[in-house]
């Protein structure tokens, strides 16, 4: 893949994902241009020529200033609770941020946007199996907390592509579940810390998610930046359906390296998700690669320091 000629702008490009992207588009030979709040925050990107422009969401007068000149905006950042903020807050900030970056992207001349989305913006059903179009949560459902950041997710989603219907955005958007990877202060390998720091750890009994690893995420979404067939898509994102007990994280941990409890107390949590995968792999040529390799990398970043 050559992506040499394509300018692509990265929001929250300093946090988990965002490194991720950045490297990856940089890698593919794309000009990157890391928009962040604290762009200083990753010495790291500088070090690779990455390009930083600062903007906040809610400032749809530095994103477009951020925006202008380039011709793909990946619109990454947003804000990630799971309990911690208000239902009204999490809208608010990630309807209005996603709002703001969309129409910041059509004044200043990009045509496209990539949204990284959520694969939990979908309506619960029954077997919760999920393909890209099963309805999404709307603002009417009745969610608990634990679902706020969801519904918010969903509700971004649903602007976005309102908004790049009446702005003439060519739009994509992806859905991953459980991010794991380096630097990680939510996702799959942050939870999997906190559960096992202590000699004796937590091992949630009967949670089967398919946790997918941020490069290969970052992969797929180069692919989006060079395959037209994207456009007015949206993907989901993860690791093969039937796959992931929190067993297989702490098993795959271990042996990839990184430090576990001795001993695991099991904590009965009965929750199953699993998505259709067959659309990324068609267009994408998707992989999400074994839990213990994507470890490995995710242990030799951190050790290395950066990117």
């Amino acid at each position: 893949m050559d992506l040499t000629g394509t300018s692509v702008a990265i929001t929250g490009a300093t946090g988990f994902l965002g490194r991720y992207l950045a490297r990856t588009l940089h890698g593919h030979g794309a000009r990157v241009v890391a928009v962040a709040r604290r762009p200083e925050r990753v010495p790291a990107l500088a070090a690779l020529g990455i390009e930083a422009r600062r903007a906040d969401l809610a400032d749809p007068d530095a994103l477009r200033a951020a925006f202008r000149g380039l011709d793909v905006v990946v619109s990454n950042a947003g804000l990630i609770s799971v309990g911690e903020h208000g239902r009204d807050t999490l809208i608010q900030a990630n309807v209005e941020g996603t709002r703001n970056v969309l129409r910041a992207a059509a004044e200043a001349g990009a045509g496209r946007v990539i949204m990284t989305s959520s694969a939990t913006v979908y309506r619960p059903k029954a077997g919760h199996f999920y393909g890209e179009d099963d309805p999404l949560r709307g603002a009417d459902d009745r969610v608990s907390r634990f679902a706020w950041y969801a519904l918010s997710k969903a509700m971004a989603e649903r602007e976005a592509w309102r908004l790049a219907d009446e702005l003439g955005l060519g739009l994509t958007t992806f859905r991953p579940h459980a991010i794991h990877g380096a630097f990680d202060d939510h996702g799959a390998t942050a939870w999997m810390r906190r559960l096992t720091r202590w000699p004796l750890g937590l091992w949630l009994w009967g949670t089967r998610f398919p946790s997918v690893y941020a490069g290969d995420l970052a992969e797929a979404v180069a692919r989006m930046v060079e395959r037209p067939v994207s456009i007015g898509r949206a993907y989901n994102l993860t690791g093969e359906p039937d796959t992931h007990s929190f067993w297989d994280l702490l098993r795959a941990w271990r042996q990839a390296g990184g430090q576990v409890s001795p001993a695991v107390l099991p904590l009965p949590v009965p929750m199953v998700r699993r998505y259709d995968l067959a659309r990324a792999q068609a267009d994408l040529d998707f992989v999400n690669r074994p839990l213990v390799d994507g470890f490995r990398e995710t242990l030799a970043l951190e050790a290395a320091g950066g990117l």
